[in-house]
């Protein structure tokens, strides 16, 4: 009786740290830093992003590539750009976020649209990366 109690137990205690770890995997981030630019970092804030895409996360985490699967349905952009492409990966992650002149990119592009945005969004480099980001 004592070890069916025991296994019970510990049946419920893998049972919730499973629900809890897909829990937390699901939440997305408040306001985070992106890093690594010689500019200086980007305070990006998730949750006013979220509300500009209509919560179509799918807007910026497209789908994962067959040559690197996604770990998770969304995953933070730097877990598969780098800032060194390294095989299977082509993309930066610099050139994700937009090219070299800041014309095309996951990020730029919305920046630049002129339609659906309560307030103008920076197109300038320093109104994004900042040295006190870094």
């Amino acid at each position: 009786m004592r070890r069916a109690v025991g296994v019970i137990a510990l049946a419920i205690a893998v049972a919730f740290g499973f629900t809890a770890a897909i829990h937390a995997q699901a939440k997305a981030p408040g306001t985070v830093i992106l890093k690594g630019n010689p500019m200086g970092g980007v305070k990006f804030n998730h949750a006013d992003h979220a509300k500009a895409a209509e919560n179509k996360c799918e807007t910026c985490h497209h789908a994962s590539k067959p040559e690197k699967p996604a770990k998770a349905k969304q995953e933070n952009c730097q877990d598969c750009h780098a800032k060194t492409a390294t095989a299977p990966m082509k993309t930066t992650a610099k050139l994700a976020f937009h090219d070299a002149m800041a014309k095309k990119g996951v990020c730029i592009d919305c920046h630049v649209k002129p339609a659906g945005v309560a307030k103008k969004a920076p197109t300038k480099c320093n109104e994004c990366h900042k040295k006190e980001n870094a």
